[in-house]
C-alpha cells in the first residue's frame, strides 16, 4: 500500500503540539499545586521518576489488537514482537457477514507521556480503498508497574453482508501520536464469509 493511504490527519489540522517534555519534567512543573500533583499521579507521572524501569527502548508497546463479537471467543492479533507481526502475513481472520463486532487494543507506556495516541487503518479490496478508520485512544502516562496494561475498546461496527461483500480484504494499520511519531505500522488480512468457518 502506498504511504499516502492514510492521507493527512484531519484531527491535527490547525493543531500544533507543544514542546515535548519528559515525565520527570512534567512531575516537577507546578509541584506546589496539590490537585495538579494528584492528577499527574493518576496519569502515572510521579516526582522522582517516570514509568517502568525497563530495558525496552520503546515508549509505547502495542501488545495486541483483538476482534470482539458476542458469543465468540476474541480473535487476538499479537503485536509485541517483530516475529509476531511477521506472522500476521500468513494469518487470515474470518469474519461472518453482517455480524456486529468491535476492535480492542492493549498497550503499555514505558518511559514518557504519550499525547494523542490514535489507531488508524485503511481497508482495501482488489486494490480499491473501501474503508478508513481513525480512532483516538487518548493521552497516557507511563505504566506505574510492568503489569499495567491499558485497554481501549472501539465503537461497535457491522461487517458488510451479501454476495458482493464476501471475499478477501487487506488492511494497513498504524498507531501514531500527535507528534506524528509512528509507534507501529503493519499489514494484515481478513475474509468476509457466509459463516465463521
Amino acid at each position: 500500500m502506498a504511504d499516502d493511504d492514510f492521507g493527512p490527519s484531519t484531527s491535527s489540522v490547525g493543531y500544533k503540539a507543544g514542546a515535548k517534555k519528559t515525565a520527570a519534567e512534567l512531575a516537577e512543573m507546578d509541584a506546589a499545586d496539590e490537585s495538579l500533583r494528584k492528577w499527574k499521579e493518576s496519569l502515572g507521572i510521579k516526582s522522582g521518576g517516570g514509568g517502568v524501569n525497563t530495558s525496552d527502548p520503546r515508549n509505547v508497546v502495542l501488545l495486541s489488537i483483538a476482534m470482539e463479537s458476542a458469543g465468540r471467543p476474541d480473535v487476538v492479533l499479537t503485536l509485541d514482537t517483530p516475529e509476531a507481526i511477521a506472522a500476521l502475513d500468513s494469518q487470515i481472520i474470518t469474519i461472518k457477514e453482517g455480524v456486529e463486532y468491535r476492535l480492542k487494543v492493549k498497550f503499555r507506556v514505558n518511559h514518557d507521556v504519550v499525547s494523542g495516541l490514535k489507531y488508524m487503518h485503511v481497508v482495501k479490496r482488489s486494490g480499491l480503498k473501501v474503508d478508513k478508520a481513525d480512532e483516538m485512544l487518548g493521552s497516557y502516562g507511563p505504566s506505574a508497574v510492568r503489569a499495567d496494561v491499558y485497554e481501549k475498546k472501539f465503537p461497535i461496527e457491522e461487517a458488510p453482508s451479501g454476495m458482493l461483500a464476501r471475499g478477501r480484504y487487506s488492511v494497513k494499520s498504524r498507531f501514531i501520536d500527535d507528534d506524528q511519531h509512528i509507534y507501529l505500522e503493519w499489514s494484515w488480512s481478513f475474509d468476509i464469509k457466509k459463516d465463521w468457518e
